[in-house]
């Protein structure tokens, strides 16, 4: 059968791009190799309990947000409960800071921890480039321009304010934080830098403001626990594709992608399926290897990092029993010596609400937890156990909890994460921020300006569930303004 638009891989940024084209009365397959739905943003069983694949906070449900404008185009309802506050992160000093939702109880909280020198100057900016930033790309869903079409209805769509953006995309978060005269407050940096590095994947020298100070700011937007995990974020999305007469082929992992003369064919590891239009929601990288004609591997590997410019991660999985609710779920913790084996400075943890009774039978609970890793091709981890009890010791001697409390542990390297989701490097969170990198500059939806299309964490915006979904609007949007 030949179906109008064929979407390799079923992430967010692929369901929301199946979701919206489906809507619209076009006829999609997506092909997922693993058999859940979500790729880095879902769940899987194991032994009766249900652990995040990847993601574990949800935010972008506001009024200009992705999220929001994918649930209201599609009536898609999404069970959820919010979370406040949303996170606490444990600083290397010993100290304790809440990152409270409402922006005045988070710039008190800030100026007890960080002192009052310019706390609120630097959090009020911040907040206020975030709204612009929120409000701008939803507006502008032909950016980055990559036809004359693009540059002629972003002209169309521009308001003054989204003008007062573009100096952003110079400056550097370092910059920012030098105007505001904090940088030799060393606790404060060393809390934005690790902040930076689980939103932007990069540090402060390298985040452009634009992304910079949307990242800081996730918390001071609705976050959001979904009962059961994550998993049940995508199904609503999967059952809406159904329903339109679209498909979902699980385990067809895509080998080769030919150009037709009238559209694509896929190859995969069951067959061979047709299709007018097609989207990647796989890496960049991923998506080079499939395409072997010469003209498309130029046009791709401007775009593409490598394992240097990346980050892989550990993850670990945790039984636990529950000797009493958490109050807050998300937790990053400060590691300034390092951890063993991978260097990495700092750990988030995320635990499954306690009146969640899907995820863990009464009187357990589950947490899931991940470390940065970078340059994962070459960091091959040799003693998996002494990470595993390095990171579980600062996890006790924080109070997170007890060790008589832990049940049971899985843990995965990059190598797990190529095993199971076959990305390449392991690579998670999206491609990383980097300053000589401007926004323009990054790979847009187009792919070979004739039907060929990408979305995911590897395309712009991609960073995060809510950048990750707008990519899937932005792809839709420029096959639909390309072609129909």
């Amino acid at each position: 059968m030949r179906y109008d638009v064929t979407i390799i891989g079923s992430g967010v940024g692929s369901l929301t791009a199946a979701a919206l084209l489906a809507k619209r009365g076009l006829r999609v397959c997506v092909l997922e190799q693993a058999k859940y739905p979500g790729g880095c943003a879902s769940s899987y069983k194991r032994q009766g309990y249900w652990f995040e694949t990847g993601a574990t906070t949800l935010v972008g449900l506001d009024a200009h947000m992705p999220l929001r404008y994918l649930l209201d185009e599609t009536g898609i309802n999404v069970p959820v409960q919010r979370l406040e506050p949303p996170m606490q992160v444990h600083l290397p000093d010993g100290q304790t800071v809440t990152r409270y939702g409402n922006l005045e109880q988070w710039i008190t909280e800030a100026e007890r921890v960080f002192g009052t020198y310019n706390q609120r100057a630097f959090w009020e900016h911040c907040y206020k480039v975030s709204q612009q930033v929120w409000r701008t790309s939803l507006q502008q869903q032909s950016f980055p321009f990559s036809n004359l079409e693009d540059v002629l209805l972003s002209g169309l769509r521009a308001r003054p304010g989204q003008l007062m953006l573009l100096p952003k995309a110079f400056r550097t978060m370092e910059e920012v934080l030098r105007k505001y005269d904090l940088l030799q407050n060393q606790l404060f940096v060393d809390f934005v830098n690790e902040q930076l590095l689980i939103t932007a994947q990069s540090y402060l020298p390298e985040v452009n403001e634009l992304f910079g100070a949307t990242a800081l700011c996730y918390t001071l937007y609705n976050n959001y626990y979904v009962p059961g995990g994550l998993i049940n974020l995508v199904k609503p999305l999967e059952q809406f594709i159904l329903s339109k007469d679209s498909i979902i082929k699980y385990g067809r992992e895509v080998m080769l992608v030919k150009s037709l003369r009238d559209g694509y064919r896929l190859e995969t590891n069951r067959g061979s399926i047709s299709s007018r239009f097609m989207i990647s929601g796989i890496p960049l990288i991923n998506t080079l290897q499939l395409f072997k004609e010469e003209q498309m591997q130029q046009r791709l590997k401007p775009y593409v990092l490598e394992s240097g410019q990346l980050n892989g991660a550990f993850t670990m999985s945790l039984v636990l029993r529950a000797e009493e609710a958490k109050q807050v779920l998300h937790h990053q913790l400060h590691v300034p010596e390092g951890l063993p084996e991978i260097g990495s400075k700092s750990i988030f943890i995320s635990f499954s609400h306690p009146e969640d009774k899907l995820r863990a039978p009464e009187g357990e609970m589950v947490a899931s937890i991940s470390t940065h890793v970078h340059h994962p091709q070459q960091c091959i981890i040799q003693n998996k156990t002494a990470l595993e009890q390095a990171i579980l010791q600062v996890l006790v001697q924080r109070g997170l909890f007890k060790r008589e409390s832990i049940i049971r542990v899985q843990s995965a390297t990059p190598g797990g994460w190529i095993f199971w989701t076959k990305r390449a490097y392991g690579a998670v969170g999206g491609y990383p921020q980097y300053r000589h990198i401007k926004p323009w500059q990054m790979k847009d939806a187009r792919l070979d300006h004739r039907g060929a299309y990408l979305c995911g964490d590897t395309v712009y915006p991609g960073q995060g569930i809510p950048g990750v979904c707008l990519s899937g609007i932005i792809a839709t949007n420029k096959l639909l303004q390309d072609h129909y």
